[in-house]
C-alpha cells in the first residue's frame, strides 16, 4: 500500500528541513523516497499549509510499574470522577489506566514514551503493564545504584570490568532500554534509618560515597555503549541549596556523558529572607559549557497531581505535605523502595510559582535544544497532559508574561523569568520533542521523516495559539496507519518494546547465582525475562550498543 501526504510544511530537525514544503510516502509502515510520476497511489492526504512532523517522543513519563499502581490505588477518587469519559475507560488526570494513557498521548501526537524507572525486582509486571498501552511504543529504564548487588561489587573493590559485566547482565535479563540511578545510595541509606547521605558521605552500610556508585553507573553505560547515558535522579530532591549537589554531579564524572533527569527539582539555591531561589542561571550554565550533559527540565504546572518516586529519602520528607492527606512509603528488599504522596501545586503559593519560574527559566536559557527535553516528570511535576500548555509557554512570550503575572506578588522580584525574551520555534519545538529524544535513546529510525524512518507522523494545522495547535492534532499515523483525525482515536494498534542487549563477560552469572540463591525470593533463571514475555515474542525492537562511540 502506498500512501502519500502531500503539500505539508515539514519540520525534520534530523534531515535539515524547517518549515520547507514537500511531500512524504509511507509504504509497509515505513516512509520511502518518491517513488515519481506514475505510481499507483492507494492513499491521499493533501496537507497544503499544515504543518508535517514525526510522531512526538516522551524520554521520561511514569507511566507503568509498583508506583504507578500504587497512585492509582491511592487516587481512587480520579477514576470514580473520570469513569464517564469518552475513550470508555476512566482512569483519572495524574494517574490514568493503561488504555487511556495510549489514547491520551495518540491524541497529542505522540507515538513513544519511555517507563524511566524500572525496578529489577518488577521489571517483569512493568513491561505487562506496559505492553496494555494501546497505540504507542513504550520501554523502560532500569534502576541500578541503591541495589545490594551493585554496591556489594563496589564495596569489594571490583573493578571496571566486573562492573559493567553486572550492569550488561541485568539490562538483558530485564529487557532494558537505558540505566537509571536514583539518588545513588540514598536509597539504600534510608533503610538503615539515614536521612541524608550527602555526595562525597560514607553510606552506613556498604561505607561507599554516591559520588563512588554515580562514576562506576557512567563509566559502565560508557563503556558498554548504551547510547542513552547515565540517566540520573540527582541528590536532595527538593531541597534548598541543592543546586550545589547538582554541580558536584556533573564534575564528578569529568566528561563521561550524563542526563540529569527533572532538573528543575535539583536547580534550587537558598538565598534571600524565604531561603528559597532559583539557581536556574547557574545550572544552565555549566550544561551550555559541557557537551556532555544532557538534560530533562520535569517542569511543574499548576494544580492537583500526585507524586511517585523510587526516592523513599525525598518522598518522606515530603509526607507532610501530602494533598489530600494520605501517602505510601514502600520498600523493596535488596533492591530499592518508592513514596507516593499526593500534591497539588498553587499558583498563589510563592515556593510553586518559583518552580514554575525555575523549569522555564532552565528552558529558556539552556541554548542548545538537542540537549534539553520537554517533560513534566508525569506525574510528579504534572500530568503529561498540560504539555501543550508547556509549549504555549515556551513559544509565547507575552502570553509567559501575562500568566506571570497572575501568579504570586513576590514572584518577579525573585526570578529573571521577565527578562528573558526567548521563544521557541516549531524547528526548535521538533527538535526537542522528536529528533533530540530519537538520537539520544539510539532510535535511529524514529524521530525523523527520511527514507526508512518508521513512519510515526503527526500533522496539525497552524494555530497562533499553541495550545490548541499541540493539543489536538488533525492527523496521527503510527507505523504508517492512521489512528487520530482530528484528536480522535479511530483506531487501535498495539505499539512495540525498545531494549538494548549490551555484550557482557557471562561468568558474572555464577557469582550472581549464588547472591540469587542466598538472599532473593527467586531463582536467577526466573529472574531472566524471556523474549517471548514481552508483547508474545513479536514486539521487541533492538538497538544497537557502541562500545567506544560515545
Amino acid at each position: 500500500m502506498l500512501t502519500k501526504l502531500a503539500g505539508g510544511r515539514i519540520y525534520d530537525p534530523a534531515n535539515g528541513r524547517d518549515g520547507a514544503v514537500g511531500d512524504l510516502f509511507i509504504r509497509d509502515g515505513r516512509i520511502v523516497a518518491d517513488p515519481g510520476r506514475g505510481a499507483a497511489l492507494d492513499e491521499l492526504h493533501d496537507l497544503s499549509g499544515r504543518v508535517v512532523m514525526a510522531g512526538a517522543i516522551d524520554i521520561h513519563s511514569h507511566i507503568a510499574g509498583g508506583k504507578v499502581n500504587i497512585a492509582r490505588l491511592l487516587m481512587a477518587e480520579e477514576h470514580r470522577a473520570a469513569a464517564d469519559e469518552p475513550c470508555g475507560c476512566g482512569g483519572g488526570l495524574a494517574t490514568p489506566s493503561t488504555h487511556a494513557t495510549g489514547c491520551r498521548y495518540a491524541q497529542m501526537g505522540y507515538t513513544a514514551a519511555f517507563e524511566p524507572a524500572m525496578l529489577p525486582s518488577n521489571a517483569r509486571h512493568a513491561h505487562l503493564e506496559m505492553a496494555d498501552i494501546p497505540l504507542i511504543d513504550t520501554g523502560g529504564y532500569l534502576v541500578l545504584g541503591n541495589d545490594d548487588l551493585l554496591l556489594e561489587l563496589l564495596a569489594s573493590g571490583a573493578g571496571e570490568e566486573a562492573v559493567a559485566d553486572y550492569v550488561g547482565f541485568m539490562l538483558n535479563a530485564t529487557r532494558s532500554l537505558a540505566v537509571k540511578a536514583v539518588n545513588p545510595g540514598g536509597i539504600n541509606a534510608f533503610k538503615y534509618n539515614q536521612r541524608r547521605l550527602d555526595v562525597d558521605e560514607n553510606g552506613p552500610f556498604h561505607a561507599i560515597t554516591p559520588r563512588r556508585i554515580l562514576t562506576a553507573l557512567a563509566g559502565a553505560v560508557q563503556r558498554l555503549g548504551i547510547p542513552h547515558p547515565l540517566h540520573l535522579h540527582g541528590f536532595n530532591l527538593g531541597v534548598p541549596g541543592n543546586v550545589e549537589a547538582t554541580l558536584d554531579s556533573i564534575a564528578a564524572v569529568d566528561g563521561l556523558r550524563l542526563h540529569l533527569t527533572h532538573v528543575q527539582f535539583h536547580a534550587y539555591g537558598a538565598e534571600g529572607d524565604r531561603k528559597f531561589s532559583s539557581a536556574a542561571a547557574r545550572v544552565a550554565e555549566a550544561v551550555n559549557r559541557r557537551p556532555n550533559i544532557s538534560v530533562d527540565v520535569g517542569q511543574i504546572m499548576f494544580g492537583q497531581t500526585v507524586t511517585a518516586s523510587a526516592d523513599t529519602m525525598a518522598q518522606m520528607n515530603n509526607a507532610g505535605l501530602a494533598h489530600p492527606k494520605k501517602w505510601v512509603m514502600m520498600d523493596i528488599e535488596c533492591d530499592a523502595g518508592c513514596g507516593v504522596v499526593p500534591f497539588r501545586y498553587r499558583d498563589k503559593a510563592f515556593v510553586n510559582a518559583l518552580q514554575w519560574a525555575i523549569g522555564l527559566e532552565l528552558f529558556l536559557l539552556i541554548e542548545d535544544p538537542w540537549r534539553i527535553f520537554l517533560t513534566t516528570d508525569h506525574p510528579n511535576g504534572a500530568p503529561f497532559t498540560s504539555y501543550p500548555e508547556l509549549i504555549r509557554l515556551l513559544m509565547d512570550r507575552d502570553y509567559r508574561l501575562a500568566r506571570m503575572a497572575e501568579l504570586h506578588p513576590a514572584l518577579p522580584e525573585h526570578t529573571i523569568l521577565g527578562s528573558l525574551t526567548r521563544e521557541y520555534s516549531l524547528g526548535e519545538i521538533a527538535t526537542m520533542t522528536r529528533a533530540a529524544p530519537a538520537r539520544i535513546l539510539g532510535l535511529t529510525d524514529r524521530g525523523h521523516l527520511g527514507p526508512g524512518a518508521v513512519a510515526d507522523i503527526t500533522v496539525y494545522t497552524d494555530r497562533p495559539d499553541r495550545r490548541a495547535m499541540f493539543e489536538r492534532p488533525d492527523l496521527v499515523f503510527k507505523d504508517g496507519r492512521l489512528i487520530v483525525r482530528d484528536g480522535v482515536v479511530v483506531a487501535f494498534l498495539q505499539g512495540r518494546t525498545h531494549v538494548v542487549e549490551p555484550a557482557y563477560d557471562p561468568t558474572i552469572e555464577s557469582w550472581m547465582a549464588r547472591r540469587f540463591d542466598e538472599r532473593m525470593g527467586q531463582r536467577l533463571r526466573h529472574f531472566r525475562i524471556a523474549e517471548e514475555e514481552i508483547r508474545g515474542g513479536t514486539g521487541l525492537v533492538r538497538h544497537a550498543c557502541q562500545p567506544g562511540a560515545f
